[in-house]
């Protein structure tokens, strides 16, 4: 079976990273691009080579295509990811999936419905480096876990600027940009689910309109674990990391909150410090592997819908808390704050 794919919005992530991704795959094609703008989706098709350029969401649903990817700004996902499901369309949606958590919980119950596949590109949960770290803590090499810390301020670049900083309309802000994604990380890595959120938010000066440009969170977690996280698109020189301290050892992990499989994993217990070895697969090749997987029923997408409720639901939590000054329990239930 041949996946034929639709392109919902001519991204600069899916030129970068997710054509390459759904290439690799065996029997799999990307069939067409949609753009509001004619003109962009021409150009967009012909750079590609993709054979179909269409305007409308009507359009690229109505031709032969199987799945969609969409990576158009966060306010529109919620009807186009309805429509495609509605269209019998298998659907992996960048993050957050809706500006929302309610939103977000329609999509996957609509998906649920229709025997839709629906995954979310939370694309750091298929970096080596993060299931290395997840499969140490599961072995017991750092004891329990007790804390842990993600760095992932990061400067923003001026072509991926635009609606991020100036649309609140259109679910701008590092919040939904970036913490969503260390939430998710956070969840995967820790093999927890985070039960509440204090965070502050700042406007370091990149940011209009409202929109905050840099977060830093404390999240608490089943388990009892607390993390920190530091999200933000001001800061030029700062490399990310991500650590794991437990009664036994400590992960400590450089330059892994990022797109490519880079970055170095250290374990350091009482017999001295051991770097841990790990794949460098594409993490977005890794995860159009399981969403396949996934469309043959084999398996679950590497981070499910579900997964994206979740994540979304402690962004929101994140923001409800800078805004109150309170801590905010965080229920996907609920879709975010409860």
């Amino acid at each position: 079976m041949t996946v034929k794919w639709g392109l919902i919005g001519a991204s600069t992530i899916a030129r970068q990273f997710m054509i390459n991704a759904i290439r690799a795959q065996p029997n799999s094609e990307i069939t067409a691009v949609m753009s509001s703008s004619p003109e962009r989706a021409a150009a967009y098709a012909r750079e590609n080579g993709i054979p179909f350029a269409v305007s409308t969401l009507d359009e690229l649903l109505g031709s032969d295509i199987d799945a969609v990817y969409i990576s158009t700004t966060n306010e529109l996902h919620l009807e186009q990811a309805l429509a495609a499901i509605r269209a019998g369309k298998h659907v992996l949606c960048e993050k957050p999936l809706a500006l929302t958590g309610a939103d977000a919980r329609k999509m996957v119950a609509a998906a649920k419905a229709a025997g839709i596949v629906l995954g979310t590109n939370h694309h750091l949960r298929n970096a080596g480096s993060h299931r290395a770290m997840r499969e140490a803590i599961a072995a017991g090499r750092i004891g329990k876990p007790i804390a842990a810390r993600v760095f992932h301020s990061v400067y923003l670049p001026e072509n991926l600027q635009g609606w991020r900083i100036t649309r609140p309309e259109a679910g701008g802000g590092v919040v939904l940009d970036i913490t969503v994604h260390d939430a998710d990380t956070l969840r995967f890595v820790l093999d927890d689910d985070p039960l509440e959120v204090s965070a502050f938010t700042q406007a370091a000066g990149m940011a209009a309109g409202g929109l905050e440009d840099g977060a830093m969170c404390i999240w608490r977690f089943k388990s009892g674990i607390i993390a920190q996280s530091h999200e933000g698109f001001t800061t030029k020189f700062a490399g990310t990391g991500f650590e794991v301290h437990g009664s036994e050892g400590s992960l400590i992990a450089k330059d892994v909150m990022t797109q490519k499989p880079i970055g170095s994993v250290l374990l350091r217990t009482a017999k001295g410090e051991e770097e841990l070895s790990f794949d460098r697969e594409d993490l977005y090749v890794r995860s159009l592997r399981q969403l396949h997987a996934a469309i043959r029923g084999e398996g679950q997408p590497s981070a499910t819908g579900e997964d994206g409720v979740w994540s979304l639901a402690a962004a929101e939590a994140a923001l409800q808390s800078a805004k109150s000054g309170k801590s905010a329990a965080i229920d996907p239930k609920l879709g975010g704050a409860g």
